[in-house]
């Protein structure tokens, strides 16, 4: 008699962790498919197609200059927002938001041993929308 009661409680106990668990997988279910229906809704204002682009080119006298990190910034902003490298024709290419807005670059090329530091002068861009703007930076 004994073995036939643990066996019907160990029966209801696997009946009702069965329950419990369907019930949260149902809940679980049921809210991913809210938060994926909502998804498109609050990404629908926001463009992550459209961009404008920053191409440059680093110069030292007549020659490209390799290896160069350029920092790009908003204008209204202290801290650059994107920092990348010229590459061996001494381009860079960044992409940004499409819409209006200042942009300030600067090229900050490594320091050789017992040779001068190079500078360059700072460089602003307006952007209005989707459009490719093309700038120079010269180090001195």
């Amino acid at each position: 008699m004994m073995k036939k009661q643990q066996k019907r409680k160990r029966r209801r106990k696997k009946i009702r962790s069965f329950t419990q668990r369907l019930s949260q997988l149902t809940c679980l279910s049921v809210t991913l498919l809210i938060v994926l229906a909502l998804s498109p809704r609050l990404e629908a204002g926001k463009h992550l197609d459209s961009y404008a682009l920053i191409f440059g080119t680093v110069w030292q006298g007549e020659q490209p200059v390799y290896g160069v990190k350029i920092k790009i910034r908003r204008a209204d902003q202290k801290k650059p927002h994107w920092e990348l490298y010229s590459d061996h024709r001494g381009e860079f290419a960044q992409r940004v938001p499409a819409e209006k807005a200042d942009y300030v670059i600067r090229a900050e090329p490594e320091p050789k041993k017992h040779a001068p530091r190079l500078s360059t002068d700072e460089v602003r861009v307006h952007i209005d929308g989707e459009e490719r703007r093309d700038i120079s930076l010269h180090l001195k």
